[in-house]
């Protein structure tokens, strides 16, 4: 297996797409007048965020494929691996539609970079992309456009701030457009938060429970093949409730069917549930029920 291609600077990336550099911590990429490349992996140290403007599929993060459809964005972060596949008749690939790179030095102390745990669409992945109208696209593009115009610019006290702050508005549009995702997928989103309930149910029904512990936020989002960001973003948006809030709580109404339907002391209930020390269980029944597992068996 070939060893992944590593972009850890913005003037590696521009030599790698045959760009001069007019910035050092930031880059826009026409990447249709990109010299093609080989297929393969690329592993960033940068953030990233992709216009794609033509129907394909040629990016891979893990083992799955990002679902690209006219007018996507699909957003990057330091640390990720993606694979290119799609080739050319002559082997190569040839890419298509703009690109957003930018080193995390360009942000320290900024706005953003003090908020930017708020967009976790940077962490999203499998059929998570954001799709975009035509409209929305042309915002997307006048952001890009503002941020090119900077960078040509000669460095000065204000470019730093200048880029930043665009940035950051393009990445609260974003955020925008992915609530009205969210909406228009309400069918498929429900869906996902069925499969949940049955995994809950499956779960609270098996061995695992006291093999290992209540199930965390991951391991849902993994059976469901959903990254962790997302999954969550997901839940909060159809339920109002984080989604580890929303796993407690389902444990919660477990405990309650286990106190009242069998004379089990309140600590062989808690071992059940997966809690190694029964008065953790005690203290979180407490806080989300009231009263004390023993006080809920006596009232019912």
């Amino acid at each position: 297996m070939s060893e992944a291609k590593r972009l850890n600077s913005i003037d590696a990336l521009n030599k790698f797409n045959g760009k001069h550099t007019n910035h050092p911590l930031v880059t826009v990429i026409d990447l249709s007048k990109s010299k093609p490349g080989v297929p393969g992996k690329v592993h960033f140290e940068l953030f990233g965020i992709f216009l794609k403007d033509s129907k394909c599929n040629t990016m891979k993060y893990g083992r799955n494929y990002y679902d690209y459809q006219d007018g996507t964005l699909v957003f990057v972060a330091p640390g990720q691996t993606v694979e290119i596949e799609d080739v050319d008749e002559n082997g190569l690939h040839q890419p298509s539609g703009l690109v957003l790179f930018f080193h995390p030095d360009l942000i320290r102390g900024t706005s953003l970079g003090n908020n930017l745990k708020e967009y976790s669409f940077f962490s999203y992945q499998v059929n998570e992309a954001l799709h975009i109208s035509e409209k929305e696209r042309l915002l997307v593009l006048d952001c890009f456009e503002k941020i090119e115009t900077e960078i040509e610019r000669p460095i000065d006290k204000h470019s730093k701030k200048l880029i930043a702050n665009t940035i950051e508005l393009l990445l609260n549009y974003c955020v925008r457009f992915y609530d009205r995702q969210f909406i228009s997928r309400e069918i498929a989103n429900k869906g996902i938060v069925e499969r949940f309930e049955t995994l809950l149910d499956d779960y609270f029904q098996s061995e695992k429970l006291i093999n290992e512990g209540i199930p965390t936020v991951a391991y849902c989002a993994d059976a469901l093949n959903i990254s962790v960001k997302y999954f969550g973003d997901l839940i909060n948006k159809e339920t109002g409730q984080s989604a580890k809030d929303y796993i407690l709580n389902r444990t919660i109404e477990e405990a309650k069917n286990r106190i009242v339907k069998n004379d089990k002391t309140v600590n062989e209930i808690a071992y059940s549930l997966g809690f190694k020390y029964p008065q953790h269980f005690t203290r979180l029944f407490k806080q989300k029920v009231g009263v004390s597992p023993l006080e809920f068996r006596n009232y019912n």
